[in-house]
């Protein structure tokens, strides 16, 4: 809930937000949009079955877990069809948000045996997609000739660049982390979401070490998130030479 109101004010006109709705056809965006309404909707009813009557309507609850999932999914495929962004450009971009969000699920819910077998499955997810994101935008082809068209003329080179000061595209689209710091950044994020959790599972039920584990695995995940976004690499960062 808090993430699709605070998604309105990314709007140039937050009012008309309702509009986004009408564009499922075509929109990951809007899909996402109905999924989790609708997700919502069905686990509140859930619920409040549970809450209110002491019942489990398990036919709604298996249908909100459905459309719960489908939040996710289509999250994923709102980075997952951006060409521009070669590293999120890839298969495994929605099976490292699935993974993620099972394995966040099943740790939140107590099911260790399951917890410990998705988060060693999302880790690996991770991994992979890291080592194959690092390549990705060599691996596309595209560079400043590709980029301008100019690329039959011989070799294409920037004389200065577009803007002389900072600017949005620079601040969202052309950040660059250092090799150094992504790396430390990436085991500091692997040891939190997995190690660390991992290890607590795997010791004797300890209601403490279950809320240690807990929020290890979430600073983990919020870590990894935020590698997802600094290592993007758009190719608008060709024509400032960021890339």
């Amino acid at each position: 809930m808090c993430g699709l109101i605070s998604s309105t004010f990314h709007l140039g006109h937050p009012e008309r937000a309702l509009k986004a709705f009408t564009q499922w056809r075509s929109s990951w965006l809007s899909r996402e949009g109905w999924c989790a309404v609708i997700a919502l909707i069905l686990m509140a009813i859930y619920g409040a079955g549970l809450v209110f009557f002491g019942a489990r309507w398990g036919l709604i609850g298996f249908a909100g877990a459905v459309f719960s999932a489908l939040t996710v999914f289509t999250t994923s495929m709102i980075y997952t069809q951006l060409k521009t962004i070669p590293r999120w450009n890839s298969p495994l971009t929605p099976v490292m948000f699935m993974s993620f969000s099972l394995a966040g699920g099943a740790l939140l819910a107590g099911q260790v045996t399951w917890a410990i077998g998705l988060i060693g499955v999302a880790a690996a997810v991770q991994i992979v997609l890291w080592l194959q994101g690092d390549g990705a935008l060599a691996g596309s082809g595209t560079d400043l000739a590709t980029a301008t068209g100019l690329g039959t003329g011989g070799t294409v080179r920037a004389f200065e660049p577009p803007h002389t000061g900072t600017n949005y595209l620079l601040k969202e689209f052309a950040y660059t982390v250092g090799r150094k710091h992504s790396l430390k950044l990436r085991v500091i994020s692997m040891v939190l979401f997995a190690g660390l959790p991992l290890v607590l599972l795997l010791l004797p039920f300890s209601h403490l070490l279950a809320v240690v584990a807990v929020l290890s695995h979430v600073a983990g995940a919020l870590a990894a998130r935020w590698l997802f976004f600094a290592e993007a690499e758009h190719v608008v960062g060709l024509y400032y030479g960021k890339r």
